[in-house]
């Protein structure tokens, strides 16, 4: 049996050999980059009907040859998340499975969907209107409808959520996928755009942002101010700019308010707790987080 990559809280594995962790799961199909209200809404359906999956691909700018870029969820912030949609989904908090996109690139529709139901043993499926899969794309959401009939998997086609700003962002944006939903791609252009409001819409919750404490010494602390550089972060920032709702989160979730400046190198934050030193938290912990308020 092929090994698959896993991930489990901050850190992807190769999983055993034998009976994948999915098998009599309902999966969720798609590129869960932002963990936006769509991707909510498909493990919401999913966990109608059986135990909620996100199951996805790794390794596709590799094999694809895209341009590296900053993830807008930080690896290490996805369970937190993913946690929080637990009452959402009948108090059981959807999983993600990740396979090696390598793996599978070549399969045809029905091939892909033959390894759904013979090698992971999921139980159904669940995605929107407007899902591709297979070699180049070749199937669409009717196809795999048809094809979880053949080999014996629920299939369940939801509506996409739409963006309520379409009409402002359909001009700007050149994704040919795109047809209104909301989707990562408008999370990224509502952060490139510094709109905080329309991120935290997309999203439905307060976009954070993850630093690194690994390298303190590139960080300069005095009392309640602290910068640091933009190459400790592990997710994308909001464009540059100030942005005056903003919390430093530290330890377990106690959040300081406090105002952030964004320049092109560095990331510096004001706190309006002035006796707080923001170099304690620093060397207590290993993360910062930052939470963009609208």
């Amino acid at each position: 049996m092929q090994r698959f990559l896993l991930q489990k809280d901050d850190d992807r594995e190769l999983s055993s050999e034998g009976v994948s962790s999915v098998a009599g799961g309902i999966v969720a199909l798609g590129k869960f980059d932002a963990l936006h209200i769509g991707h909510r809404e498909l493990v919401i359906q999913a966990s109608k009907v059986g135990a909620p999956f996100l199951l996805s691909f790794v390794g596709m700018a590799e094999v694809l040859g895209w341009a590296p870029r900053s993830p807008i969820v930080a690896k290490c912030d996805r369970h937190r998340i993913l946690s929080s949609w637990a009452p959402f989904c009948g108090n059981v908090p959807p999983k993600e499975f990740l396979i090696d996109f390598a793996s599978v690139r070549h399969l045809t529709p029905q091939q892909f969907v033959e390894k759904l139901s013979k090698e992971l043993g999921v139980r159904g499926v669940v995605t929107g209107e407007n899902y591709r899969f297979g070699y180049k794309a070749a199937g669409d959401a009717s196809q795999l409808v048809k094809l979880c009939d053949e080999y014996g998997i629920q299939a369940y086609i939801i509506n996409s959520v739409m963006d309520k700003n379409q009409d402002m962002v359909d001009s700007t944006i050149s994704d040919k996928k795109e047809r209104g939903q909301v989707s990562s791609t408008r999370v990224r252009y509502a952060l490139s755009k510094g709109d905080i409001s329309y991120v935290s819409e997309l999203l439905g919750r307060q976009h954070r942002v993850i630093l690194s404490a690994e390298k303190k010494e590139e960080f300069v602390c005095s009392k309640n101010r602290f910068s640091a550089p933009k190459s400790c972060l592990l997710n994308l920032l909001p464009k540059d700019g100030v942005y005056e709702n903003c919390s430093l989160i530290v330890g377990d979730g106690n959040q300081l308010p406090c105002r952030v400046l964004i320049d092109s190198t560095h990331i510096h934050l004001e706190l309006d707790q002035k006796d707080f030193c923001v170099l304690d938290a620093v060397n207590n912990h290993h993360l910062l987080s930052i939470e963009f308020w609208s």
